[in-house]
Protein backbone atom coordinates (compact mmCIF):
# COMPACT_ATOMS: atom_id res chain seq x y z
CA UNK A 1 0.00 0.00 0.00
CA UNK A 2 1.26 3.84 -0.66
CA UNK A 3 2.45 5.18 2.24
CA UNK A 4 0.62 8.10 3.46
CA UNK A 5 -2.76 6.95 1.85
CA UNK A 6 -4.75 6.04 4.75
CA UNK A 7 -7.27 3.28 4.21
CA UNK A 8 -8.46 0.61 2.30
CA UNK A 9 -10.81 2.31 -0.50
CA UNK A 10 -14.90 1.00 0.73
CA UNK A 11 -16.13 -1.66 -1.25
CA UNK A 12 -18.86 0.58 -3.15
CA UNK A 13 -15.52 2.33 -4.64
CA UNK A 14 -13.25 -0.96 -5.37
CA UNK A 15 -16.48 -2.04 -7.23
CA UNK A 16 -16.60 1.27 -9.25
CA UNK A 17 -12.85 0.55 -9.64
CA UNK A 18 -13.22 -2.98 -11.37
CA UNK A 19 -15.88 -1.65 -13.27
CA UNK A 20 -13.98 1.18 -14.85
CA UNK A 21 -11.22 -0.86 -15.92
CA UNK A 22 -13.21 -3.56 -17.24
CA UNK A 23 -14.54 -0.74 -19.32
CA UNK A 24 -10.98 -0.15 -20.35
CA UNK A 25 -10.26 -3.58 -21.11
CA UNK A 26 -13.18 -5.07 -22.83
CA UNK A 27 -13.45 -9.28 -22.84
CA UNK A 28 -10.63 -9.15 -20.25
CA UNK A 29 -10.01 -12.86 -20.54
CA UNK A 30 -6.84 -15.74 -19.40
CA UNK A 31 -5.08 -14.80 -22.40
CA UNK A 32 -4.03 -18.81 -22.52
CA UNK A 33 -5.49 -20.96 -25.29
CA UNK A 34 -7.36 -24.24 -23.83
CA UNK A 35 -10.57 -25.90 -25.10
CA UNK A 36 -11.49 -27.52 -21.48
CA UNK A 37 -10.28 -27.55 -17.72
CA UNK A 38 -7.72 -29.82 -18.79
CA UNK A 39 -5.88 -28.20 -21.23
CA UNK A 40 -6.03 -25.07 -18.62
CA UNK A 41 -4.45 -26.60 -16.11
CA UNK A 42 -1.91 -27.64 -18.23
CA UNK A 43 -1.22 -24.55 -19.45
CA UNK A 44 -0.81 -22.57 -16.34
CA UNK A 45 1.23 -24.75 -14.80
CA UNK A 46 3.38 -24.20 -18.21
CA UNK A 47 3.02 -20.85 -17.54
CA UNK A 48 4.81 -20.28 -14.22
CA UNK A 49 8.25 -18.35 -15.08
CA UNK A 50 6.83 -17.75 -18.76
CA UNK A 51 4.55 -16.08 -20.91
CA UNK A 52 1.09 -16.46 -21.83
CA UNK A 53 2.31 -16.01 -25.72
CA UNK A 54 5.57 -18.73 -25.11
CA UNK A 55 2.90 -21.22 -23.52
CA UNK A 56 0.46 -21.08 -26.69
CA UNK A 57 3.27 -21.73 -29.10
CA UNK A 58 3.79 -24.93 -27.15
CA UNK A 59 0.27 -25.83 -26.50
CA UNK A 60 -1.14 -27.10 -29.72
CA UNK A 61 1.55 -30.02 -30.61
CA UNK A 62 1.18 -30.77 -26.93
CA UNK A 63 -2.51 -30.92 -26.83
CA UNK A 64 -2.78 -33.15 -29.84
CA UNK A 65 -0.01 -35.84 -28.00
CA UNK A 66 -1.78 -35.81 -24.98
CA UNK A 67 -5.88 -34.67 -25.36
CA UNK A 68 -6.29 -35.70 -22.14
CA UNK A 69 -5.12 -36.88 -17.94
CA UNK A 70 -4.90 -40.36 -19.30
CA UNK A 71 -2.87 -40.04 -22.32
CA UNK A 72 -0.62 -37.45 -20.53
CA UNK A 73 -0.28 -40.15 -17.60
CA UNK A 74 1.56 -42.30 -19.55
CA UNK A 75 4.35 -40.20 -20.69
CA UNK A 76 7.62 -40.50 -19.51
CA UNK A 77 10.11 -37.20 -18.46
CA UNK A 78 12.82 -37.93 -20.94
CA UNK A 79 9.90 -37.53 -23.77
CA UNK A 80 7.89 -34.94 -22.68
CA UNK A 81 10.53 -32.55 -21.19
CA UNK A 82 12.13 -31.57 -24.85
CA UNK A 83 7.99 -30.39 -26.29
CA UNK A 84 8.10 -27.55 -23.21
CA UNK A 85 11.85 -26.95 -23.05
CA UNK A 86 11.13 -23.39 -24.17
CA UNK A 87 8.69 -22.92 -21.47
CA UNK A 88 11.56 -22.91 -18.70
CA UNK A 89 12.21 -24.98 -15.65
CA UNK A 90 11.08 -27.73 -18.04
CA UNK A 91 12.12 -30.65 -15.98
CA UNK A 92 10.05 -29.09 -13.09
CA UNK A 93 7.25 -28.42 -15.21
CA UNK A 94 7.19 -31.79 -16.74
CA UNK A 95 7.60 -34.08 -13.18
CA UNK A 96 4.74 -32.02 -12.16
CA UNK A 97 2.39 -32.20 -15.26
CA UNK A 98 3.00 -36.29 -15.78
CA UNK A 99 2.38 -36.37 -11.76
CA UNK A 100 -0.53 -34.40 -11.84
CA UNK A 101 -1.98 -36.56 -14.49
CA UNK A 102 -1.40 -39.65 -12.97
CA UNK A 103 -3.47 -38.33 -10.22
CA UNK A 104 -5.82 -37.53 -11.92
CA UNK A 105 -6.64 -40.81 -13.61
CA UNK A 106 -6.03 -42.60 -10.11
CA UNK A 107 -8.50 -40.23 -8.12
CA UNK A 108 -10.53 -38.32 -10.36
CA UNK A 109 -11.46 -40.39 -12.75
CA UNK A 110 -9.38 -38.53 -15.56
CA UNK A 111 -11.70 -35.53 -14.79
CA UNK A 112 -10.45 -31.79 -13.53
CA UNK A 113 -12.47 -31.72 -10.06
CA UNK A 114 -14.12 -28.39 -9.47
CA UNK A 115 -12.95 -27.74 -5.84
CA UNK A 116 -10.11 -25.60 -4.29
CA UNK A 117 -8.96 -28.17 -1.69
CA UNK A 118 -9.05 -30.83 -3.94
CA UNK A 119 -7.13 -29.26 -6.62
CA UNK A 120 -4.35 -27.70 -4.68
CA UNK A 121 -3.16 -31.30 -3.49
CA UNK A 122 -2.29 -31.94 -7.03
CA UNK A 123 1.36 -31.64 -8.41
CA UNK A 124 2.10 -28.23 -8.90
CA UNK A 125 -0.94 -27.03 -8.46
CA UNK A 126 -1.08 -23.91 -6.20
CA UNK A 127 -3.99 -21.66 -5.07
CA UNK A 128 -3.29 -18.96 -8.02
CA UNK A 129 -3.75 -21.77 -10.43
CA UNK A 130 -6.65 -23.72 -8.94
CA UNK A 131 -8.27 -20.38 -9.07
CA UNK A 132 -7.61 -19.76 -12.47
CA UNK A 133 -8.94 -23.08 -14.06
CA UNK A 134 -12.13 -22.99 -11.46
CA UNK A 135 -13.05 -19.34 -12.67
CA UNK A 136 -12.17 -20.20 -16.07
CA UNK A 137 -13.11 -23.68 -16.70
CA UNK A 138 -15.23 -24.74 -14.39
CA UNK A 139 -17.77 -22.06 -12.84
CA UNK A 140 -16.27 -21.64 -9.75
CA UNK A 141 -16.02 -18.18 -8.60
CA UNK A 142 -12.08 -17.56 -7.74
CA UNK A 143 -9.64 -14.40 -7.60
CA UNK A 144 -6.66 -15.30 -8.97
CA UNK A 145 -3.83 -13.00 -7.56
CA UNK A 146 -0.14 -12.66 -9.52
CA UNK A 147 2.34 -10.25 -9.44
CA UNK A 148 0.39 -7.70 -11.46
CA UNK A 149 -2.21 -8.57 -8.65
CA UNK A 150 -0.89 -7.47 -6.80
CA UNK A 151 0.88 -4.26 -7.76
CA UNK A 152 -2.10 -2.68 -8.66
CA UNK A 153 -4.26 -3.69 -5.99
CA UNK A 154 -1.34 -2.39 -3.76
CA UNK A 155 -0.44 1.15 -5.82
CA UNK A 156 -4.97 1.95 -6.61
CA UNK A 157 -5.35 1.17 -2.51
CA UNK A 158 -7.89 -1.79 -3.22
CA UNK A 159 -5.65 -4.17 -0.97
CA UNK A 160 -2.83 -3.81 1.10
CA UNK A 161 0.11 -6.31 1.38
CA UNK A 162 2.45 -8.98 -0.55
CA UNK A 163 0.93 -12.33 0.43
CA UNK A 164 -0.88 -13.30 -2.32
CA UNK A 165 -3.76 -15.20 -0.39
CA UNK A 166 -4.65 -11.88 2.05
CA UNK A 167 -4.75 -9.99 -0.97
CA UNK A 168 -7.11 -12.28 -2.33
CA UNK A 169 -9.07 -12.04 0.36
CA UNK A 170 -9.45 -8.39 1.12
CA UNK A 171 -10.52 -8.27 -3.23
CA UNK A 172 -13.36 -11.23 -2.29
CA UNK A 173 -14.64 -9.24 0.94
CA UNK A 174 -14.94 -6.00 -1.10
CA UNK A 175 -16.55 -8.02 -4.33
CA UNK A 176 -19.51 -9.67 -5.21
CA UNK A 177 -18.69 -13.45 -6.29
CA UNK A 178 -19.84 -13.17 -9.70
CA UNK A 179 -17.15 -10.67 -10.86
CA UNK A 180 -14.45 -12.23 -8.92
CA UNK A 181 -12.80 -13.91 -12.28
CA UNK A 182 -13.76 -10.67 -13.98
CA UNK A 183 -11.70 -8.21 -11.32
CA UNK A 184 -8.96 -10.61 -11.66
CA UNK A 185 -8.13 -10.33 -15.16
CA UNK A 186 -8.77 -6.84 -15.95
CA UNK A 187 -6.50 -6.00 -12.84
CA UNK A 188 -4.07 -8.39 -14.65
CA UNK A 189 -4.36 -6.77 -17.97
CA UNK A 190 -4.01 -3.21 -16.46
CA UNK A 191 -0.64 -4.60 -14.91
CA UNK A 192 0.80 -5.96 -18.41
CA UNK A 193 -0.50 -2.94 -20.29
CA UNK A 194 -0.46 0.32 -18.04
CA UNK A 195 0.11 0.07 -14.71
CA UNK A 196 3.52 -1.76 -15.22
CA UNK A 197 6.90 -1.12 -12.98
CA UNK A 198 7.41 2.11 -14.46
CA UNK A 199 3.58 2.94 -15.16
CA UNK A 200 1.60 5.17 -17.85
CA UNK A 201 -0.72 7.04 -15.42
CA UNK A 202 -1.72 9.32 -17.97
CA UNK A 203 -3.26 5.93 -20.05
CA UNK A 204 -5.02 5.02 -16.84
CA UNK A 205 -8.76 4.86 -16.46
CA UNK A 206 -8.78 4.89 -12.69
CA UNK A 207 -6.21 7.32 -11.88
CA UNK A 208 -8.49 9.22 -10.17
CA UNK A 209 -9.27 7.10 -7.55
CA UNK A 210 -4.93 5.59 -7.56
CA UNK A 211 -3.16 6.37 -4.40
CA UNK A 212 -0.24 6.04 -5.79
CA UNK A 213 -0.94 8.51 -8.65
CA UNK A 214 -1.91 10.90 -6.30
CA UNK A 215 0.69 10.49 -3.71
CA UNK A 216 3.40 9.31 -5.63
CA UNK A 217 3.31 10.72 -8.85
CA UNK A 218 1.30 13.61 -8.30
CA UNK A 219 3.80 14.99 -5.42
CA UNK A 220 6.83 14.61 -7.66
CA UNK A 221 5.41 16.45 -10.22
CA UNK A 222 5.14 19.48 -7.79
CA UNK A 223 7.94 19.35 -6.82
CA UNK A 224 9.46 19.62 -10.01
CA UNK A 225 11.57 16.52 -9.42
CA UNK A 226 11.00 12.71 -11.15
CA UNK A 227 7.77 11.36 -11.61
CA UNK A 228 9.47 7.77 -12.50
CA UNK A 229 8.48 4.90 -9.53
CA UNK A 230 10.93 4.65 -6.64
CA UNK A 231 13.95 2.05 -7.49
CA UNK A 232 12.88 -1.58 -6.35
CA UNK A 233 13.95 -1.92 -3.09
CA UNK A 234 14.24 -5.89 -3.33
CA UNK A 235 16.87 -5.52 -6.46
CA UNK A 236 19.97 -7.26 -4.97
CA UNK A 237 23.13 -4.86 -5.15
CA UNK A 238 25.78 -5.69 -8.11
CA UNK A 239 27.60 -8.64 -6.43
CA UNK A 240 31.32 -7.29 -6.65
CA UNK A 241 32.77 -10.47 -6.07
CA UNK A 242 30.84 -12.01 -9.00
CA UNK A 243 31.27 -8.66 -11.14
CA UNK A 244 34.91 -7.19 -10.09
CA UNK A 245 35.43 -3.83 -11.86
CA UNK A 246 38.25 -3.58 -14.06
CA UNK A 247 41.24 -1.47 -12.91
CA UNK A 248 42.42 0.67 -15.28
CA UNK A 249 45.93 1.74 -14.62
CA UNK A 250 47.66 3.79 -17.42
CA UNK A 251 50.92 2.41 -19.38
CA UNK A 252 53.57 3.42 -19.28
CA UNK A 253 55.72 4.64 -21.84
CA UNK A 254 58.78 3.01 -22.73
CA UNK A 255 61.48 5.79 -23.18
CA UNK A 256 63.23 3.40 -25.91
CA UNK A 257 60.13 3.72 -28.01
CA UNK A 258 59.78 7.57 -27.54
CA UNK A 259 60.26 8.83 -31.04
CA UNK A 260 61.63 12.80 -31.20
CA UNK A 261 59.87 14.78 -33.57
CA UNK A 262 61.86 15.62 -36.88
CA UNK A 263 62.69 19.24 -37.03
Amino acid sequence: MVQGAGALKPPKTVRRIIETLAAQHPNADTELTYRNAFELLVATILSAQSTDARVNMVTPALFKKYPDARALATATTAEFEPQILSTGFFRQKSKALIGMAQQLVAEHGGEVPADMELLTQLPGVGRKTANVVLGHALGVPGLPVDRHVLRVANRIGIAEGDDPVTVEEQLCKALPKEVWTLASDVLILHGRRICRPKPLCDQCSVRDDCDYYRHVILKAQRRGGSSDPPPDKRTPPRDKRTSPRRKTTAKRRDPRKIRTPRR
